[in-house]
């Protein structure tokens, strides 16, 4: 089975906004200031951004904490054609527990990532087709370490579930993940060296060990 290029789709949508002349609302999911940086900064040009900052599996809560400031800072500080709002969330760790028990040992990549993405992105189309947005997306798919098929084929079932557009994307395309880090380095951002879960800590400490 071909994969399909979600970059691509994402320009086929834009371009038909943009021959409607439409500047459609955007729930978009962050899970942190860097990988937020080259998606906002790229998609604020087509979209009326508000950025969900809703991440269960950051711990611990003070990791969590810090990057939620980052993130918060980079919005007020970055400059973008359409004003970006933040749509915060409680920070609740046991949500994210509750659906990796059972799978603590499987290796970053894996099958927990993937249960982690859908809790993330059902937070998200939940949320967006509650307050009226036109589509929902994610930021995740800008890190070279996630599965960008699979973060499409979550959201694209939970556009049927919530009825809510899902906006495709694979954000790592077109140097997309490059520009991230001279966006961090010019807005000098707090770079954390593991995803977020205390499982992926773990397993990137036994790494540097070894």
């Amino acid at each position: 089975m071909n994969k399909i290029n979600y970059q691509n789709e994402l320009d086929k949508i834009i371009e038909k906004n943009k021959r409607e002349d439409k500047t459609p609302s955007l729930l978009l999911h962050s899970c942190c200031a860097p990988c937020s940086s080259y998606t906002i900064e790229y998609l604020s040009k087509y979209f009326d951004i508000t950025v969900l900052y809703y991440n269960p599996n950051i711990s611990p809560k003070e990791e969590y904490e810090k990057r939620k400031a980052e993130q918060i800072r980079l919005i007020s500080s970055m400059p973008t054609e359409h004003k970006v709002r933040l749509m915060d969330c409680a920070y609740d760790s046991s949500e994210f527990f509750d659906i990796a028990k059972g799978y603590e040992s499987c290796r970053e990549g894996g099958e927990r990532c993937f249960r982690c993405y859908d809790l993330r992105l059902r937070k998200t189309a939940a949320l967006g087709k509650e307050n009226g947005f036109d589509y929902f997306c994610t930021t995740l798919s800008i890190s070279p370490l996630k599965n960008a098929q699979k973060i499409n084929e979550i959201g694209y079932n939970l556009q049927n579930e919530y009825e809510i557009l899902w906006l495709p994307s694979d954000f790592k395309k077109r140097e997309g993940y490059k520009r991230s880090i001279e966006l961090s380095r010019e807005y000098d951002l707090y770079r954390q060296s593991f995803c977020g879960c205390i499982f992926s800590k773990m397993q990137n400490e036994e790494k540097n060990n070894e």
